[in-house]
This record gives C-alpha cells, sequence and structure tokens, in this order.
C-alpha cells in the first residue's frame, strides 16, 4: 500500500511541477513578445505579466526600468539629432546669401583685367568659393531630406518611365564624360509606392555618383520584382571604401569634389520611401542597388 501511495504523491509532485513549468515558459515568452514590441515601438507601456511567479515578475521589473532608461536615451538622441538638423538648416540658409555675393564678385573680378598670378589666386579663391557654396546646398538638402516633419507623399509610381527620365535629364553629361549608359527595362511596368521627387533625387544622385567615380560605361537594370541596379567599372574604389560610400561626407580620392552627402541623402531617401540600398565592389565594378519598395495596395 505504501508504495503505491509514494508513487501517487510522486505523480503529483511531477503534475504540479510540470504544470508550474509550463505557467513559467508562458510568462517567459510573454516577457520575450512584450520586450520586443516595446522596443520596435514608441511607448510608454511596460511590460504586464498576469501571473504570480515572483521570478518571473521580478524579470519583467528589471526589463521595465532599462526599457524605461532606454526610452529617456532615446529621447536625448532624438531630441539632440533634431537640434542638430535645426542648426544646419539654419547655417546653411546664413551662409546661402554671403557665398551667392561673393560668387559674384568673384566673377566680375575675373571680368577685368589682371596679371597672371592675380588670375592664378582668384581661381583658387573661386574654386574655394564654389565647394563651400556646394557644401552649404547639399548640407541643406540633406537636413531637408533626414527631416521626418517633412512627411512624403507616396503614390503609384512607373519605375520605367522614372528611370528613363532620370537617365534622360542626365545624358548630356553622361555622353560629355565619356558614358554612354545601356539600360535594361522589363517589358511590363512596375508600379511601387514612392514618392516622385524623393526617387527623382535618389535616381540623380546615383547617375551623378556613377559619373564621379565611374571608368567609362554604366549598366542600369531594372527587374520584374522592382529591384533596381547600377554598375560601373571603379578602379579607383576598394571594398573598404565602398562600404564607406553612404557615410555623411565621406569621400575618396577620385570624387574629391564631392561633398560626401550626395550618396547619404539617396540613402536615406530611400529608407524613408520603405526601400534599401546597398553597394557592393566586385571585380573592378560598383554595384549599387536599389530594392524593397513597398508594392502598391
Amino acid at each position: 500500500m505504501l508504495p503505491w501511495l509514494l508513487c501517487g504523491a510522486l505523480a503529483v509532485l511531477a503534475l504540479a511541477l510540470l504544470v508550474r513549468l509550463r505557467l513559467l515558459q508562458k510568462s517567459l515568452d510573454g516577457i520575450a513578445a512584450q520586450l520586443g514590441d516595446r522596443l520596435a515601438s514608441d511607448t510608454n507601456n511596460p511590460i504586464f505579466l498576469p501571473t504570480r511567479d515572483a521570478h518571473a515578475r521580478k524579470l519583467a521589473g528589471a526589463l521595465n526600468v532599462h526599457l524605461k532608461e532606454l526610452r529617456r536615451a532615446r529621447q536625448r538622441y532624438e531630441n539632440g539629432d533634431r537640434e542638430l538638423k535645426e542648426a544646419v538648416t539654419n547655417v546653411s540658409h546664413d551662409l546661402r546669401t554671403p557665398l551667392t555675393a561673393i560668387c559674384g564678385y568673384l566673377e566680375l573680378l575675373d571680368k577685368g583685367d589682371k596679371t597672371p598670378a592675380q588670375a592664378r589666386y582668384l581661381a583658387l579663391i573661386t574654386g574655394r568659393a564654389e565647394a563651400m557654396r556646394r557644401l552649404t546646398e547639399e548640407l541643406l538638402r540633406y537636413s531637408v531630406a533626414s527631416s521626418l516633419e517633412d512627411e512624403l507623399n507616396l503614390e503609384p509610381v512607373d519605375l520605367n518611365g522614372a528611370v528613363e527620365e532620370a537617365v534622360a535629364a542626365l545624358y548630356g553629361a553622361l555622353v560629355e564624360a565619356g558614358v554612354t549608359p545601356a539600360v535594361s527595362l522589363p517589358g511590363k511596368r512596375v508600379v511601387r509606392m514612392l514618392d516622385r521627387a524623393a526617387l527623382s533625387r535618389v535616381l540623380g544622385n546615383l547617375l551623378t555618383n556613377a559619373l564621379k567615380y565611374g571608368g567609362g560605361d554604366l549598366e542600369v537594370a531594372l527587374s520584374e520584382d522592382g529591384v533596381l541596379t547600377l554598375s560601373n567599372a571603379a578602379a579607383g574604389l576598394d571594398e573598404v571604401q565602398v562600404g564607406r560610400l553612404f557615410d555623411r561626407f565621406y569621400t575618396v580620392e577620385t570624387g574629391r569634389r564631392s561633398t560626401g552627402l550626395g550618396l547619404s541623402i539617396a540613402k536615406v531617401l530611400t529608407e524613408r520611401m520603405g526601400g534599401t540600398i546597398s553597394a557592393r565592389y566586385e571585380a573592378g565594378r560598383l554595384w549599387v542597388c536599389l530594392h524593397g519598395f513597398p508594392s502598391c495596395p
């Protein structure tokens, strides 16, 4: 009789342990799910568990403390980033007028009589002023592109037509630089939800980048699933440089006349439209790929 009682007691104990283990697993799954939701969204809601397990509640409490600190750090970062962008925008606006005036006066000076030394120094000053003007314009464009306050107007956009227009707009500059673009488009129209002006800026910046780093050829291909690829020979680049092309203010020697913001602007606008942009370097060629744009509902 006693052995049967012991077996029954052990069975009840094992069942109770299994039930408790299952409840603990559900609590941990709930913590994991809520933690992922809290990290992905901007919310002040804490992790809540409908359980009396002291250990699970202690874990949830500790995570709530860290989530609160993380939200504070995120708010400080966003506030600082917003203030920086506003400062950049204001400085860019303030610099545009005097720089325009300086460039105008330099053009007047260039039309007058001058010695060879004066002409050389004037050319140096003009080049520096023009570089400052380009940087000021790009800073303003970057601050506007990265500002979340300026909402994009997403609408159905024909990618085939957008690519054709972008290449046609820069065709003269490409041919003048010795580049004859080879464009490959699918037979059917590829339509995605995009902002027309933002897409035009992205494509224009990518084609201009091909002018800076290209080696005499340019291939532009759009697939039926909406993947746009631009490739060109770029013997002056390497994998390390290509990995930094989308960094703000990064330039390489072959593109030293660049402000280093064109591809950064393209990356910001692409991501704001829900897409992805990437670059790779293979066998002396630079490949830039755009994909992931949302389809029309």
